[in-house]
């Protein structure tokens, strides 16, 4: 955990000096972290945790980049989505489902069980972000209700994780002095 927290701070200090690569980078990482599959390699809910306390400690504007994780991960859905939509239920045959096929009952479970809501929800769950915007597009849930509930997901996920963390990170250090 030394080791990240040493590559976060290298990061911000690179973000502070070159501003304008911080919303690209925030939104792709986030992009990656709700495409189905690359969530399972992308981390970015620590990831964006972190980043938003030492964010906001250093002082960066957390609209921005709060913004950019948002319209992420909400881009990252809607390909998962439309994934989903053209490969149906052929995603199976393919790596890593293929590989894992128990993941994919287990989102297709969820979404089952919650519908929409599962779609808002599975922002917030590693293991059913992983295929939940799949899943929505292999039963062909409607385009509109998914993108209502992808997008206020998204916004409330990557607004509360990096806008949450730096604010409470901006407090702490107001409240302890440092």
């Amino acid at each position: 955990m030394p080791q990240l927290e040493q590559w976060m701070h290298e990061l911000v200090a690179f973000m502070r000096v070159n501003q304008y690569w911080a919303a690209p980078i925030v939104f792709f990482i986030a992009f990656a972290e709700c495409v189905a599959i690359l969530s399972w390699l992308v981390p970015a809910t620590v990831f964006f945790t972190a980043f938003g306390a030492i964010a906001g400690a250093s002082g960066l504007n957390l609209v921005p980049l709060s913004l950019a994780a948002a319209l992420g991960a909400a881009s990252g859905f809607w390909i998962s989505y439309w994934v989903g939509l053209v490969l149906g239920p052929r995603v199976n045959d393919h790596w890593p489902i293929r590989n894992n096929p128990a993941l994919l009952q287990r989102g297709h479970d969820f979404f089952e069980k919650w519908g929409v809501l599962g779609v808002a929800i599975g922002h917030f769950f590693g293991p059913i972000r992983a295929v939940i915007a799949l899943v929505a597009g292999i039963v062909k849930m409607p385009f509109w209700p998914f993108q209502i509930a992808n997008f206020a997901a998204s916004f409330a996920w990557g607004f509360g994780l990096i806008y949450g963390a730096g604010r409470f990170s901006e407090y702490m250090m107001q409240f302890t002095g440092k």
